[in-house]
């Protein structure tokens, strides 16, 4: 096995110059046909491969993009960033994860890091641009001080935030449709004849949470349907809070019973049907379940699940758009059409009807 060459060793052997070299590798026209032969024979017999630091040091970019996500566990932002990581390799950028674990149980996980802490070790990275899906920007109340620290960082590199916009944030933004979901969820159900609709799962004081209980409200008295406050029970994103969320609503509520309920997510339904199961009910015979956010695999749980399809590619394949457009010097925001898509299954009852 030949030794590794380097582009000088290359133009030395081929008696030109090292931008002539250079030239070759990136296609240029501009080398005679004589010239770009030997080169390429040199090439190929050490197989040399050229260093993307190497470019870097020249053009000023590494082609490589930081995402900052809470979770990688949660199944959202693990299919988002997949669906990210596969568009950005598609356009030739490497993808560097950064998981902060900002959204689980402190007393659970070690998280020592904050959240500006990773930004600035993602400028250590020498990222062209950062790609953040959640964390402290999902917040009702975003500090002060973490969106200086977000437009310090985008004074550095490109930011893109896939979330709702924020007032004096300079970032630019993906943003999701977080609220026809629920209205979709709340059409289907009235259409199947129910009336005591309730709402399990969701931290406090995050947007989507907040977002979607109000959509959720707004929908129900417009088909003038009273909303039972103590039908609403928020916990968290995750199989156990749908179950101790979902015993909370049985437990307070045994006297009249919704007939149907909206889960934040897949993972929240899960946890609330196995309350169910445990508590002697039947979904979708007793109480009906249907999800704001689909994850990978809902069709296969007993029973399958009605869940909203986020559509995680488009999401996904528009945020590195809105990156890449950024990195080379264009910060005008893309368009989207962000559009949620109800999937049913036999979670709702739909099927027995």
């Amino acid at each position: 096995m030949k030794s590794k060459i380097t582009i000088t060793e290359i133009a030395d052997k081929c008696g030109v110059s090292v931008s002539t070299v250079s030239r070759v590798l990136n296609n240029s026209p501009s080398v005679s046909p004589k010239k770009r032969a030997l080169i390429q024979q040199i090439i190929d017999e050490y197989n040399y491969t050229p260093s993307v630091f190497a470019r870097g040091m020249v053009n000023h970019k590494t082609k490589n993009i930081g995402v900052i996500l809470p979770d990688i566990t949660n199944p959202y932002f693990a299919s988002l960033f997949l669906q990210i990581e596969s568009f950005a390799l598609k356009n030739m950028y490497a993808t560097i994860l950064f998981n902060t674990m900002f959204a689980r149980n402190p007393d659970k996980y070690d998280t020592p890091l904050s959240e500006e802490d990773y930004f600035k070790i993602i400028l250590e990275k020498q990222v062209d641009g950062v790609l953040i899906l959640g964390g402290q920007i999902d917040k009702d109340d975003v500090p002060e001080n973490f969106i200086h620290a977000l437009n310090q960082l985008h004074k550095s590199v490109p930011v893109v935030i896939v979330g709702s916009r924020i007032d004096g944030c300079e970032c630019l933004f993906v943003e999701r449709n977080s609220r026809q979901g629920v209205t979709s969820i709340v059409n289907h159900f009235i259409a199947l004849g129910h009336e005591r609709i309730g709402f399990v799962g969701g931290e406090p004081g995050i947007r989507i949470t907040s977002s979607r209980i109000e959509a959720f409200k707004q929908t129900m008295k417009a088909y003038h349907h009273d909303v039972n406050d103590s039908y609403i029970v928020t916990s968290d994103y995750y199989a156990p809070d749908g179950y101790s969320a979902m015993n909370q609503l049985l437990d307070q509520n045994s006297g009249k019973l919704p007939t149907a309920i909206i889960a934040i997510n897949d993972m929240v339904a899960l946890g609330a049907i196995r309350a169910m199961k445990d508590r002697g009910l039947d979904c979708p015979s007793d109480i009906a379940i249907a999800s704001c956010d689909q994850f990978p695999h809902s069709d296969y749980s007993i029973p399958r699940l009605t869940s909203m399809d986020l559509h995680n590619e488009y999401l996904g394949r528009m945020a590195v758009m809105q990156l890449i457009s950024a990195i080379n010097g264009s910060e005008e925001a893309i368009s989207i059409n962000h559009m949620p898509e109800l999937i049913i299954r036999e979670s709702c009852g739909a099927t027995r009807r």
